[in-house]
């Protein structure tokens, strides 16, 4: 799924280190160029991976500001080309290569380690040479005027992977993952902030240790968002900067899925699924009532009839399958290719971002209740539902 799908998974990061000032299509010019994807169709490289153009999968020339520079937004794609043997196969023939060498050895029964071990290599290497490498590839929006950088991709070895390239690609540069504690730190300020820090249970600024440690804010915000949504208490404000206006009224709701995940007696990790629209919440009820948090959830959100839909995996605050409005680009005979796909782009980018933004602004009226007294009433809110009361 990249940039121009309906339907999308994507995970933000706030970028570190200063862009020059000058000559800026220069520098992006040469450093994605630098690495850009090489083919290895016509070698025995078992992999390749690089950067690549949106538009153009096969192109690595950074050479036209239009192919990867829209306004604020810097798009390209992160191409990973690989040959794959299946082990089955490489079994069959590194066998019948074994069997040919018995045959010329009768006095051995069973040809030596290092033989096997080189009939297997040339074996293999024989076979990656007929196979054709297989592409996958994923996009990337660095929005020049926030510092957020959009992956589209939740997979942890994409992130992984993107990661490392990143920060030979960008020398001095390292991208950092918008996770729940970090998204929260974006979302508040003054008295607010130096709460938010009190509550952080962190014992390092690592990302890993602020993930860990602080999954209290997932949970508290879905379960926040679930008990207020059962309460009729669905309907919203926006809070935060965008494209919507400040003040402009919203709501949204957790329906469909929910994850929870728990401990059990014999100290296993137990994991329950609810799915299909929840009517009483009984099953979540009885889960939450059983000591089990709320680790991942289907939420909806809806304004003026337009609706975002994602599943929010509570650890990171990765959005999976986030749905937006449908987009409509009316074709005109007189317009080219590119430029409906630039037409695309950003209208898939506005909405996106109108999504994030009411993301942001619902995280945000969840903080202003988690950090502050009046967490104690929802507290009792939350006890007063689960009880049946």
């Amino acid at each position: 799924m990249g940039v121009y799908a309906n339907t999308v998974s994507i995970t933000q990061y706030t970028i570190t280190g200063d862009l020059p000032k000058n000559d800026q299509f220069q520098w992006f010019s040469e450093k994605l160029s630098a690495r850009g994807f090489q083919s290895i169709e016509n070698s025995a490289e078992e992999s390749s991976e690089g950067w690549t153009l949106v538009d153009h999968p096969d192109n690595a020339d950074f050479e036209v500001p239009s192919d990867f520079w829209r306004d604020n937004y810097v798009v390209f794609s992160l191409r990973r080309d690989q040959r794959k043997v299946p082990a089955a196969l490489l079994k069959s023939h590194a066998g019948r290569e074994e069997g040919a060498f018995l045959a010329q050895h009768p006095n051995l029964r069973r040809a030596p380690k290092k033989k096997r071990e080189e009939i297997k290599e040339l074996v293999q290497l024989r076979l990656l040479t007929k196979s054709l490498p297989v592409p996958s590839s994923v996009d990337v929006v660095w929005d020049q005027r926030s510092g957020v950088l959009t992956l589209f991709s939740l997979g942890t070895k994409v992130l992984e992977r993107f990661e490392e390239i990143f920060r030979k690609t960008f020398d001095g540069f390292s991208p950092v993952i918008v996770h729940p504690f970090a998204r929260a730190r974006m979302l508040v300020e003054g008295p607010m902030l130096d709460k938010l820090e009190a509550a952080n249970l962190a014992g390092s600024d690592a990302v890993a240790a602020q993930i860990r440690d602080n999954q209290w804010l997932g949970w508290d915000f879905l379960l926040w968002l679930l008990q207020r949504g059962v309460n009729g208490e669905g309907d919203f404000s926006v809070s935060r900067p965008g494209h919507l206006g400040t003040g402009e009224r919203f709501s949204a709701w957790i329906d469909d899925r929910i994850q929870f995940q728990g401990g059990s007696e014999e100290g296993s990790i137990q994991k329950v699924s609810v799915s299909g629209s929840q009517d009483s919440y009984l099953e979540a009820i009885s889960a939450l009532k059983g000591g089990k948090r709320i680790t991942s959830a289907t939420i909806c959100m809806e304004k003026d009839e337009n609706p975002w839909k994602l599943t929010l995996k509570g650890e990171t605050f990765g959005f999976a399958s986030l749905k937006c409005p449908q987009v409509r680009i009316e074709k005109d005979a007189t317009v080219d290719q590119m430029s409906e796909r630039e037409a695309v782009f950003y209208e898939r980018m506005f909405l996106l971002e109108q999504g994030v933004q009411l993301f942001d602004s619902l995280f945000a009226a969840f903080l202003n209740e988690r950090l502050t007294d009046a967490w104690g009433a929802r507290l009792q809110a939350i006890q007063a539902w689960l009880d049946g009361k």
